[in-house]
């Protein structure tokens, strides 16, 4: 799996976000922190991150994704 491609993937449906990921093999886990989570649930916020993901996903290409999500206000608090 690239992982740059994934970041490109995550940074331009997120904006600003900062995104660190581990990846071992097909399986990866990201902790994105972005002011556009503000206001969304857990489930939606992971939503729309598998949405941006999803053609990776149905390919195979990610087999497995742990996803943690936090604003920046979270992050300070």
């Amino acid at each position: 799996m690239d992982s740059d491609k994934v970041k490109e993937i995550l940074s331009s449906g997120l904006g600003d976000c900062d995104i660190r990921m581990e990846i071992d093999g097909n399986k990866v886990v990201l902790n994105l922190v972005s002011n556009v989570f503000e206001g969304l649930s857990r489930v939606k916020r992971q939503q729309k991150v598998y949405a941006l993901l999803n053609d990776m996903i149905a390919s195979g290409e990610i087999h497995a994704v742990t996803i943690i999500t936090q604003t920046p206000d979270e992050i300070g608090g």
